[in-house]
């Protein structure tokens, strides 16, 4: 477009030129020459000349006048996409950024929610028997454990699970997590010290308390789980403190982490069904001994029917014996002849055992 109009200037002055030249070339001709037609026949050619540099110029600057229209029209255009693509593209950036602002904001006041939680005891105690209630109800069925339920001691453990021998498994989920805090949080070596030192007194005196409330000879597990509602925490602890973890041991506190504890779930799970097959099998054992009794009764009065089966055949001999005999008699009955002269030819020949009985002998 620069370049169309500088064309277009320079057009411009050199028709200026070019028409300053005629001028002076027609004022030196008028002064040189004398006759008046010759003078007036080069003004007049002059003129001519001038009006079509003129008008060639006019046509030039009209035709740079529209290509630069067009071209600034085109660029506007050009622009104006580029500028509406950009404004959206920028429009969705500035949505994912609110998002993303939204998803922060939330997530710190969840991360508030969740400092204030651990901060406060009570709290803390009731987030990490959510966790370990969630553990167990997604894991065992409802008649399979209980909720702050009443030992005989009148000890409250936060989960009670049952087991095969009537004995329950207890779960506590109140782990000290304040001396493990302040564990982290130490700066100096000696403020490590002292929270470690903490630790070890708080998670010990958690473990002493344990064993001595939930641990009941004859009416508990020999062993009892402590749940420490946090994968880094347990880490940190076996790692750093193995006196307290052998301390546990020895009383027989097992400390379980959520993945542990889902591990201890399923072992229970395996327990409870190796009790209900042993009972299925006894039971299964106990039906066997009825089926059998059945059976042999079964066979005694199959046997018992042979024998009326064994009767009967006799019978049924006895009676074909019988049957056999009549026949024959009835044949020997046929056989018997009729006798007489030829005036008695319908007399009956009777056997002389049967005369005797008709004349009375």
């Amino acid at each position: 477009m620069i370049e169309t109009l500088l064309i277009a200037m320079a057009s411009l002055i050199a028709g200026a030129g070019l028409a300053a030249v005629g001028m002076s070339l027609l004022r030196t001709r008028i002064s040189s020459s004398d006759p008046a037609e010759q003078r007036l026949a080069e003004i007049h050619k002059l003129q001519s000349e001038t009006a079509g540099q003129v008008k060639a110029m006019g046509d030039m600057l009209t035709k740079a006048q529209t290509d630069l229209s067009e071209r600034l029209g085109k660029s506007v255009d050009t622009a104006k996409e580029q500028t509406v693509a950009n404004l959206t593209k920028l429009n969705e950036r500035l949505a994912v950024i609110d998002n993303a602002q939204k998803n922060i904001t939330d997530l710190a006041s969840q991360v508030t929610s969740l400092q204030s939680v651990l901060g406060n005891k009570q709290q803390r105690g009731a987030f990490g028997q959510g966790r370990m209630e969630m553990i167990i109800q997604d894991a065992l069925p409802k008649d399979c454990y209980k909720f702050q339920h009443t030992l005989p001691n009148k000890s409250r453990p936060d989960c009670c699970i049952s087991m095969p021998d009537n004995r329950p498994l207890v779960i506590d989920a109140k782990f000290p997590l304040e001396s493990v805090t302040a564990f982290r949080e130490a700066k100096s070596d000696d403020e490590r010290r002292q929270a470690a030192a903490r630790l070890r007194q708080d998670v010990g005196k958690h473990v002493t308390d344990m064993a001595q409330k939930y641990l009941i000879p004859g009416e508990t597990q020999d062993m009892a789980l402590m749940f420490v509602p946090s994968e880094s925490v347990y880490a940190e602890l076996y790692d750093g403190f193995d006196d307290i973890v052998q301390k546990a041991y020895r009383a027989k506190i097992v400390i379980v982490s959520p993945s542990l504890l889902m591990l201890a779930i399923q072992v229970v799970q395996q327990i409870q069904k190796d009790a209900r097959m042993r009972e299925a099998a006894d039971q299964i054992h106990t039906e066997v001994e009825h089926m059998m009794k059945d059976v042999r009764l079964l066979g005694e009065r199959v046997r018992k029917l042979q024998t009326h089966f064994g009767q009967t055949t006799e019978d049924m001999k006895d009676i074909l014996t019988s049957t056999g005999r009549i026949e024959k008699r009835g044949e020997r009955i046929r056989e018997v002849e009729f006798g007489g002269g030829e005036n008695e030819t319908d007399a009956v020949v009777i056997p002389a055992p049967m005369r005797k009985l008709e004349a009375g002998e």
